[in-house]
């Protein structure tokens, strides 16, 4: 079930937040899914799922993580140097992905991300992909954090827009300071309100709309609840709709 990974890259946004490249043998996956990564504590094995940040296709593994001071893996993982070693599943699983997506007449123009904190791991690997790009006319990344230093991977993103500019909308969102660039409100709030479709330029409706949140739960349930009250309903394998979910814990 485990197999080990050598540690070729370590990334600090800030004090806590880090983002580990891993060169490994990882099966193929679907971009969206995630990997577990483990280490043995007292004869114990202490296991956390990670969410791949990198695109398939490539000869290693990234993850996005912060550190909690109590955390049972994560204070481990953020000690890692190039050159540690760490186990990871070989096989990816999960179904954050845009093959859960409807296709079709029921897919709508539009695709949207809602992401908070690491959760915008599993769509910076989509968006490093070409399916978004060529199945719809618009996508927009709504990323929210507390701080503006939060925010990874902001290169990443400016090449997105670079690549697509007539396509692509980034949306950072951060709480608790002035940032610019973007919004100040909570996720599910900036969609109740407008200012999230304002801020895009798009509406959010039912025939238009696919939307794909990934974070803590918290805001997954009130984004749910704020989606609902403009017409759209849950994604199930049974009953296409057009909002598909992943709590982040």
């Amino acid at each position: 079930m485990w197999t080990t990974g050598k540690v070729i890259e370590r990334i600090d946004w800030n004090e806590k937040l880090f983002s580990l490249r891993i060169k490994t043998d990882v099966e193929p996956f679907i971009a969206g899914q995630f990997i577990k990564l483990s280490q043995m504590r007292d004869d114990k094995r202490v296991a956390r799922a990670y969410s791949l940040v990198n695109p398939p296709g490539c000869d290693y593994v990234e993850v996005l993580a912060v550190a909690v001071e109590d955390g049972q893996l994560s204070p481990d993982l953020k000690a890692l140097n190039p050159g540690d070693s760490i186990e990871v599943t070989p096989k990816a699983a999960g179904f954050m992905t845009l093959d859960e997506v409807p296709k079709g007449a029921l897919q709508g123009k539009h695709l949207w991300f809602f992401a908070t904190g690491t959760a915008v791991g599993p769509f910076i690997s989509m968006l490093a992909t070409d399916e978004p790009w060529q199945r719809f006319e618009k996508v927009v990344l709504v990323y929210g954090v507390r701080l503006g230093e939060d925010l990874a991977y902001l290169d990443t993103i400016k090449q997105f827009i670079e690549q697509h500019p007539q396509q692509f909308v980034f949306i950072p969102i951060v709480t608790r300071e002035d940032y610019p660039e973007g919004l100040s409100c909570r996720i599910p709030d900036g969609i109740s309100s407008g200012l999230i479709e304002q801020k895009a330029g798009l509406g959010i409706n039912a025939e238009h709309s696919q939307v794909m949140i990934c974070g803590n739960p918290g805001m997954i349930t009130d984004a749910q609840t704020a989606l609902v009250e403009k017409g759209l309903v849950k994604n199930l394998r049974r009953a296409p709709g057009q909002i598909t979910v992943e709590k982040y814990w």
